[in-house]
């Protein structure tokens, strides 16, 4: 094995930028620039974009703006009448923030609460609390609950889950409110250009699933893909037979039970053509597999994971392989020498499945890797240059490059 120094393998790193290709964007693409970007106007952004939004604050159709991105559809009538008893209903249809409102929580009693964006905690909506009745009428409207204890309202984005007693009765429901919301793709568009996969990790109520939402109408419309969604418990295209047209023209497969989500990815490719596959919350090791399957056949995936930072897979076993995998090489005395290092080492096992990683850090704040070499600084004890895309103060697109990355080593 050739050896490396630390000062070599930073300046090959280097070397591959300095060729006008960085995270392998080519030079000639106008809109990226050697410190920053900015994208005015959406229009331009997107060549035959249909909705032709001007700004990020538009308004489309009735829709309205939240923290710079346009609402196209929020259906919280639909929440709010089907779901909630009628003193919360009103409460919520009169507060001011309603369009900030994350989750309705009903616990039995305990006073119902809510929960808005960019608010600590939440707030109590009455000063009575919630009986048994009122989430027994609850769970009437919503049906038979999953495998995975989730449910949806047919027609809408939003997701019903259960919490339950040791006897199995439900004792508890989180109303998540599900939107279809337009402006996220402007972050990555580029990137969809490339074909290649893309992973993005977040903590949960980041906006990975909406991401997922767009980018899959995009995929579909604009640039004319043939788009998959493996939706497990239906929160990326919506309750019911019919998905939701926030996914355009996207198919979406459903998933009879979490612990099968594996199955119809293969499935998905197997039998349906796609270029593009979708795929929400890659969990488990089965699944971690189909992902590796299905880019081994040439099929573009986009998928999500839970985790804040590139370590946080790194250090998963079970999800490592997205990655690459890691596995533990002894050098020779000779080479561990050279290289002023230990003699049992860690190094990539493979090619990533997901050539590009995104660390969702806040809604506007995103991380951009290039998996593979980011993954070999980090095993090295180096920390990789990044991309970091963000909005500034009018919500426009800024993408700075070269940026050295901040977050956790191994």
């Amino acid at each position: 094995m050739k050896a490396l120094s630390s000062s070599s393998l930073l300046g090959s790193y280097c070397s591959s930028i300095n060729s006008n290709f960085f995270f392998g964007f080519s030079s000639h693409y106008s809109f990226i620039r050697n410190q920053s970007i900015h994208k005015n106007k959406r229009k331009d952004y997107f060549p035959g974009n249909q909705l032709q939004i001007n700004s990020l604050n538009a308004v489309v159709k009735g829709g309205e703006s939240v923290d710079g991105f346009v609402v196209v559809d929020d259906d919280l009538q639909a929440l709010f009448e089907q779901i909630l008893p009628k003193d919360l209903r009103n409460n919520l249809q009169n507060d001011p923030k309603r369009g900030q409102l994350i989750e309705v929580i009903l616990d039995l009693g305990r006073y119902p609460e809510a929960r808005f964006l960019g608010e600590s905690g939440g707030h109590y909506l009455r000063n009575t609390e919630v009986s048994m009745k009122e989430l027994e009428e609850a769970q009437s409207v919503v049906g038979e609950f999953g495998g995975d204890n989730r449910a949806g309202i047919e027609g809408t984005l939003h997701r019903i889950s259960a919490i339950r007693s040791r006897k199995g009765l439900i004792v508890g429901l989180t109303c998540r409110v599900g939107r279809a919301i337009s402006g996220h793709i402007d972050m990555v568009h580029d990137l969809l250009q490339y074909g290649e996969s893309i992973l993005f990790l977040g903590r949960p109520g980041v906006g990975k699933t909406t991401v997922m939402r767009e980018m899959a109408r995009v995929l579909a419309d604009e640039l004319h893909k043939r788009v998959v969604i493996v939706d497990t418990s239906n929160e990326i295209g919506g309750d019911g037979d019919i998905p939701h047209s926030a996914i355009g023209g996207a198919r979406r497969m459903q998933v009879p039970e979490p612990s099968m989500q594996h199955k119809v990815m293969i499935e998905a490719v197997e039998n349906h053509m796609p270029e593009v596959i979708l795929v929400d919350e890659i969990g488990t090791e089965a699944e971690s597999l189909a992902c590796r399957s299905i880019a081994e056949r040439g099929v573009m995936l986009i998928g999500t994971a839970h985790g804040e930072v590139l370590v946080n897979i790194i250090k998963n076993h079970i999800l490592c392989d997205l990655i690459g995998g890691v596995e533990t090489v002894t050098l020779g005395d000779d080479e561990a020498r050279a290289r002023r290092c230990q003699k049992t080492i860690l190094e990539r096992k493979g090619p990533p499945t997901f050539p590009f990683l995104i660390e969702m850090r806040e809604r506007n704040y995103w991380v951009t890797h290039r998996t593979e070499r980011s993954v070999d600084m980090l095993l090295h004890g180096k920390k990789p240059l990044v991309e970091v895309r963000k909005r500034d103060d009018q919500f426009k697109v800024v993408i700075e490059r070269w940026k050295a990355y901040d977050g956790d080593g191994i």
